[in-house]
């Protein structure tokens, strides 16, 4: 089936742009469009979409603020949301991760990475723009933690091995690559974290680790 997706960017050229590369990628569907961040959110409740695609700075309501009403901790069936900018400052992206998104772009990120970043959040996985990542994820040392200082039980050797791959902004197939073992193995070593984290994706899983000193930038 393909990925039901939804564009929220109030430039027309940009929003039409994003549009027409989507469509024209297997799997994927554009089902709806938003040129201000009231629709996005009226659209993305109404629709539903695997995904939302949403421009960080939109009239009505910015697209932090359309992500935290969608995706944020406070939500009980959180969506797949996806901030894009022009703008990598990190009170953009930190905000924009704050608030749930499971990505973060920048416009001229390109067409490869764009539809990676889709895949990884509708499957549940996250996809932050590989040349703000390490920059992004270092910040987090210097907030106040959000989460827990302790896990709620110990994590496992082999956890504390994933979670610091994952903080390095890893995908899945990439852990499993560096620690030679299988995708599935990756997946529940994952999931173990988010429970024992109290994380509701990998994107959380990230910030625990920077928030309780346990990750370093490289």
């Amino acid at each position: 089936m393909s990925i039901r997706v939804v564009v929220a960017d109030d430039q027309d050229l940009v929003r039409t742009g994003l549009v027409m590369i989507l469509g024209a990628q297997p799997g994927l569907e554009v089902v709806g469009e938003a040129a201000d961040g009231l629709t996005a959110l009226d659209v993305a409740t109404r629709l539903r979409p695997d995904v939302l695609l949403v421009d960080i700075r939109m009239p009505g309501l910015d697209g932090i603020e359309v992500t935290r009403r969608l995706a944020g901790p406070d939500v009980t069936d959180p969506m797949a949301v996806i901030v894009i900018t022009t703008f990598d400052l990190d009170e953009y992206v930190l905000g924009a991760l704050r608030a749930g998104a499971r990505g973060f772009l920048l416009k001229d990120a390109g067409p490869a990475l764009l539809v990676q970043a889709i895949h990884a959040a509708a499957n549940g996985d996250a996809l932050i723009a590989p040349n703000v990542t390490r920059r992004l994820l270092s910040t987090f040392a210097d907030q106040a933690p959000v989460m827990p200082v302790q896990p709620v039980d110990p994590l496992t050797e082999r956890e504390e091995e994933v979670l610091a791959l994952v903080a390095r902004g890893r995908t899945n197939a990439e852990i499993a690559t560096e620690l030679f073992i299988g995708l599935s193995t990756v997946k529940s070593h994952v999931a173990s974290l988010m429970t024992k984290l109290g994380a509701r994706n990998r994107v959380e899983i990230a910030m625990w680790a920077y928030d309780t000193r346990r990750a370093r930038a490289d």
